[in-house]
């Protein structure tokens, strides 16, 4: 009998690029990638690449973890996912990471904008408006992981300061600010007042390259010297920093170990955080389908690029393993020690153990197992070690503090040509609507943008049309 070119590993739900109407989909293993098949009605048949890794796409499952849900949910589950969002009764996991976009206003055009943003597009959201946003948040977390104030660029806000004053009064445990750094190089003054909201304060600052012509092409200008007078700032000041890279194939994609080794020696910065860019905004991709960078090139392109991590240091968090990766690391002195690779699974995903055992590098054992253990409570963890991640233990180390800790984060924004709707369940990175609904990043991009909820509402009515 004949055979297919592919071999069938797994079922899902997906939807038409074109059309956004929810379709089946088959998840295929051919010629050492993932494939996702799926076919519209009415746009026919595509095929998308999901991974270029099948042994980390296998030993993903291994990694999933029971849901931790919000306190409350906002709206109803009627038409199926992704076409009820808010969050409907049927999400699976909370908010590890809730963006608040307080302006759509920005100083730059980027390409790559997910939101549109420009000098001129929209307008600032009011401070009753932010106020509300944030008591949404508080009311469905409780005391909030990650809030990430957003735009935009929200730095234009005139009640720029008086929104993060508002944020610190609420029980949020960790702060940040999403900025493409202008206005900190320009004013240091500015960037002395970020500086006083710490501790559990922290800047998500792009960086995309080094190169003048990857910054064209990402951010419409060359940002070099920008990023270099931002970040002498914030290291003079010691302004915990993670460095933010959208991932282009064939654009910055080949300088992701430079970054990290560049990012290693910056006394501020805490971490690197990886984005494949997203089909969704202005960003266009040539053949989205086919040409497109994974989770999974990203990773290991920072294993081919830099000797600091290993492959057992990069591995799924369990909130959304489809759509995230991450890696941690302790830095003493000159020296680097990635940690990922000791923590047994088991601990990622059950929170009621409290030892890490650290039993490959006897070296580094000895060393570790003197200053570290985890603890659940908050009272039982250093003041200045808080936990960003909902799923790694949290660390106690007398005699370290935050500022020794280095994280690898690799997040995949999935958009509509690799749309699973497993991973859409399980997203835990939101954003809160202007009308208080908290919806996942992707979907947010894909239906409930001002631009694009008028079609959602028309496919919402098809859900509810009977079949004849």
């Amino acid at each position: 009998m004949p055979e297919r070119p592919y071999t069938y590993y797994d079922f899902t739900l997906s939807i038409c690029s074109t059309c956004l109407r929810r379709v089946d989909a088959k998840i295929v293993f051919e010629d050492g990638r993932v494939m996702m098949l799926k076919h519209c009605p009415q746009h026919g048949f595509e095929k998308v690449l999901i991974a270029t890794d099948i042994a980390y796409y296998k030993n993903i499952r291994n990694y999933n973890k029971p849901s931790e849900t919000p306190l409350k949910f906002n709206t109803e589950t009627r038409y199926g996912c992704p076409y009820d969002c808010g969050l409907c009764q049927d999400h699976e996991q909370h908010s590890c990471l809730t963006l608040v976009e307080i302006t759509d206003r920005c100083n730059l055009t980027c390409p790559t904008c997910y939101a549109m943003s420009s000098p001129h597009y929209g307008r600032h959201r009011t401070l009753a408006e932010v106020e509300s946003m944030l008591d949404r948040i508080v009311e469905n977390e409780g005391e909030p992981d990650v809030v990430q104030i957003s735009g935009g660029e929200p730095t234009l806000h005139p009640d720029f300061f008086e929104i993060l004053d508002k944020a610190k009064a609420r029980p949020i445990k960790h702060l940040m600010v999403n900025t493409n750094g202008i206005r900190i190089a320009r004013d240091f003054a500015f960037a002395q007042r970020l500086a006083s909201y710490m501790p559990d304060f922290e800047l998500y600052l792009q960086f995309d390259s080094f190169r003048p012509d990857a910054l064209e092409k990402l951010r419409g200008k060359d940002l070099t010297d920008v990023r270099k007078k931002a970040l002498e700032h914030l290291n003079a000041l010691n302004l915990s920093t993670t460095l933010v890279v959208t991932v282009q194939m064939g654009v910055n994609d080949d300088e992701l170990g430079a970054i990290i080794d560049f990012a290693l020696q910056q006394r501020c910065v805490r971490g690197v955080t990886f984005q494949p860019v997203q089909v969704a905004g202005r960003n266009e991709n040539f053949d989205p389908a086919l040409h497109r960078i994974t989770l999974t090139d990203v990773r290991r392109k920072i294993l081919e690029q830099t000797s600091v991590f290993q492959p057992n240091d990069l591995i799924p968090v369990p909130c959304n393993p489809d759509a995230l990766a991450m890696g941690y690391a302790l830095k003493l002195s000159d020296q680097v020690f990635p940690l990922t690779r000791y923590i047994d699974p088991a601990l990622l995903l059950d929170n009621s153990r409290n030892t890490i055992v650290y039993e490959q590098d006897e070296v580094l054992k000895e060393r570790m197992l003197d200053i570290f253990s985890t603890g659940i409570s908050v009272d039982r963890v250093e003041e200045n070690m808080k936990q960003l991640l909902c799923c790694l233990p949290q660390v106690q180390a007398p005699g370290l503090t935050y500022d020794n800790l280095f994280r690898i984060i690799i997040m995949r924004f999935i958009d509509a040509y690799d749309f699973d709707v497993r991973a859409i369940k399980k997203s835990c990175v939101h954003i809160v609507h202007k009308d208080g609904r908290i919806i996942p990043f992707e979907t947010m991009n894909l239906f409930y943008r001002d631009d694009k909820e008028y079609y959602l509402k028309t496919l919402q009515q098809e859900r509810l049309s009977p079949v004849l």
